[in-house]
């Protein structure tokens, strides 16, 4: 079979020369076009114009040029229409996928260049349960078309798929895969409390500077690639002003585990999240986790990985004081880390039904 992914950034999670930063959705969709190639499926990947040449071969998956679809900017996305469009017709694969929030799936859905069966992944809770469209009525609303048009779709979480069973729509089930370590943990732990996101105002980074202010003792670092520039820059101007707080603009996928292996506990503040690939890399680093709102189908009650605070901040802190000032509280949450990433994360039982949820 063929596969076409359509993914603005995925090329540079493949790219092995790259050390630009790649997200979550990017990089699930760079590991599933390795893993469908070395089934030996035929893997196409169009990604966002960044000066890279058209047709290069990273393990066995092709990357074409798709134009200057990734910058959001309208008259950049309705030039690259007839670009992306060309190059799916001349492809013809059986499959054409996305993952996460786009109005190209719209777009997609609409033009039908090919004989291709559209392929949705859901990424955030959001974009299943109206909150996306509610904050961005119009795009919304064809991005939502589009989840409706698409020929399949797939859940990353119990609830996401609940939400789509509530519109009247069938979903398989997506489980996140994981770039396998190259060598054991055996990092220090240098680092008592961990923050990695893009900059964006969803992920709340002023709530990681609150707690980092009300834990002056606690050895924070903070990995935040810039994308909401006004917002990055207050963060970044407030961060450098802290003593006990280390902030790094941006680190390569590839060496963002050491970073993971290094800390203790991987503190998240969003307000949603799907299945965030943040706490699989932390999981795979030996890390505890600490949450304010984001409890994945009830991770915390079923896998006891750390600390989930449901929205409360002076929970918050306390669970972020515990976790480092008890050192058997925070073994049974590493232990608990670990133990959701070995039960839910096998790459190979996860390709296997995804590859079902195609039939």
């Amino acid at each position: 079979m063929k596969f076409c992914f359509l993914s603005s950034y995925a090329h540079l999670a493949l790219n092995p020369a790259s050390d630009r930063v790649s997200g979550g959705a990017e990089l699930q969709v760079a590991l599933l076009a390795r893993e469908l190639v070395r089934r030996g499926h035929e893997v196409v990947v169009i990604g966002g114009d960044i000066g890279q040449p058209d047709g290069t071969v990273f393990e066995g998956v092709r990357t074409r040029n798709g134009g200057c679809f990734q910058t959001g900017g309208l008259l950049d996305t309705l030039r690259a229409i007839p670009r992306v469009l060309s190059i799916v017709r001349e492809e013809q694969p059986d499959f054409l996928l996305i993952l996460g929030w786009t109005t190209w799936l719209y777009v997609l859905h609409r033009a039908r260049v090919s004989r291709a069966r559209l392929v949705f992944i859901c990424g955030l809770d959001t974009e299943v349960n109206g909150e996306f469209r509610r904050e961005n009525p119009i795009r919304g609303a064809f991005f939502e078309a589009g989840v409706r048009g698409s020929d399949i779709r797939f859940a990353m979480s119990g609830y996401q798929a609940e939400q789509f069973q509530k519109q009247g729509l069938d979903c398989g089930m997506y489980r996140n895969l994981i770039l396998p370590r190259a060598q054991p943990c055996a990092a220090p732990k240098s680092v008592d409390l961990l923050w990695v996101a893009r900059c964006q105002p969803i992920k709340r980074p002023h709530l990681f500077l609150d707690l980092a202010a009300r834990l002056p003792e606690a050895r924070c670092r903070m990995i935040c690639p810039r994308e909401d520039v006004s917002l990055w820059e207050s963060v970044a101007a407030r961060a450098k002003g802290m003593t006990n707080v280390e902030f790094i603009e941006r680190v390569p996928y590839r060496e963002i585990q050491a970073q993971y292996d290094d800390a203790r506990v991987f503190v998240n503040t969003s307000t949603f999240e799907g299945w965030p690939n943040s706490y699989i890399q932390a999981g795979l680093g030996g890390a505890a986790l600490l949450s304010l709102d984001v409890n994945s189908d009830g991770l915390f009650e079923r896998f006891a990985p750390g600390i989930f605070a449901a929205g409360d901040f002076e929970s918050f802190v306390s669970g972020a004081s515990r976790l480092l000032a008890d050192p058997a509280a925070f073994e049974q949450a590493r232990c608990g880390c670990e133990r959701f990433v070995a039960e839910l994360h096998d790459n190979a039982r996860n390709v296997d039904a995804f590859m079902a949820g195609l039939k």
